[in-house]
């Protein structure tokens, strides 16, 4: 018997509330001072030059007059100053000797300007970094291209950035969409430009400028939402190469029909790795480096080069795994294969070394 359980009150009203979240853009920055330490620094300025300047006005008490009853004392002078350095100026109390005049002209005229240099300088400075942030951000808008698009900040999205981080893409060129803000602030302490949103709206994809993506990694926590997000990430982009990370291998079928060109059960990968490692440790071992880019042995694919036109696969200087071949992919001894080809590509295994830290996709090796 199914039953079918609808969602409550709490659940609807938590729904309503994931639809209010702000969607915003983090870009990475540089370890500020904290605003409110910044703005309680101003403020025990101004107090210390106001409690400065009321003590110079009563240590000169004599040479003001006070009109309800002619005499300054201590609160008379902290009034006086406070008055004065606001520019608010009654003038019911007035320095009337000439000692006191020069005081104003010199030591409380100075003071005042810079009274107001550090209340005023406060607003100046958010208004400023809010301007200085918005620029900021219409450039990146611009200048982004040919990006990546990193959905879900948790272990596989993690992961999967510094598995193609370390083929040599800059970290300027990672964008990490996730519905925690704390997770994006993570990200951009990383050095990762971070959108805060739902990644199934349109919207939240398109401040992360997913219509100008190269590629879209997908690693949510639920493959339903792998789902969602895939549909809209191919609608907003149709060029784009999506790689997405469900939980059950019956998901697969269809992420691959909502967009994804491919699909990697994260369950069932782990589990056959732990059964290889179970039978053979030390095949466990070398199959987890040749996944781990960046040490020891990478499994990399690049473009077939001149000198190795008219080659088969074992004659190439590289181990040779497989051959791309238009939309397949041919076993390095599959007849089918014959001769390299100009066009082909070849997923290799390599040594890591200086010459490999670059991603097959953007430079090409150099030919010998």
């Amino acid at each position: 018997m199914f039953h079918v359980k609808l969602p409550g009150h709490d659940a609807i009203a938590r729904q309503a509330d994931e639809r209010l979240v702000t969607h915003r853009v983090s870009l990475p920055r540089r370890t500020v001072e904290r605003p409110l330490r910044q703005v309680a620094k101003r403020v025990v300025m101004a107090l210390l030059l106001l409690v400065g300047t009321a003590f110079i006005v009563y240590f000169d008490r004599d040479g003001y007059n006070d009109n309800s009853d002619g005499s300054v004392d201590l609160l008379d002078a902290f009034y006086y100053a406070t008055v004065t350095l606001s520019t608010t100026g009654y003038g019911d109390i007035t320095p009337v000797s000439d000692a006191a005049r020069f005081t104003n002209i010199f030591v409380v005229t100075p003071l005042r300007v810079l009274f107001l240099i550090i209340l005023v300088g406060t607003t100046l400075e958010v208004l400023t970094e809010r301007t200085r942030e918005e620029w900021r951000l219409n450039r990146w808008r611009t200048a982004l291209r040919e990006h990546t698009v990193v959905i879900g900040f948790g272990t596989k999205g993690r992961s999967a950035i510094q598995t193609v981080c370390a083929t040599g893409l800059k970290k300027e060129q990672v964008v990490v969409v996730d519905p925690s803000s704390k997770v994006v602030d993570a990200a951009t302490a990383d050095g990762f430009a971070g959108v805060v949103g739902d990644a199934t709206r349109s919207d939240v994809l398109l401040r992360a400028e997913v219509q100008k993506a190269r590629q879209i990694i997908i690693a949510t926590q639920r493959d339903d939402t792998a789902v969602l997000v895939a549909l809209t990430a191919r609608q907003l982009n149709r060029g784009a190469k999506i790689v997405a990370a469900v939980r059950e291998e019956e998901n697969a079928p269809l992420l691959r029909q909502s967009g994804a060109d491919v699909v990697i059960t994260s369950a069932s990968a782990a589990g056959r790795l732990l059964g290889l490692s179970v039978l053979s440790p030390s095949a466990g071992m070398v199959l987890e480096d040749l996944i781990q880019q960046g040490s020891g042995l990478d499994i990399v694919e690049r473009p077939v080069v001149k000198a190795e036109v008219g080659r088969g696969p074992r004659e190439v200087d590289d181990l040779v795994v497989s051959v791309v071949r238009g939309h397949r992919v041919l076993g390095y001894d599959e007849p089918a294969i014959g001769k390299l080809q100009l066009t082909d590509r070849l997923i290799t295994i390599v040594r890591k070394s200086p010459h490999t830290q670059v991603a097959p996709d953007i430079k090409r090796l150099p030919e010998a």
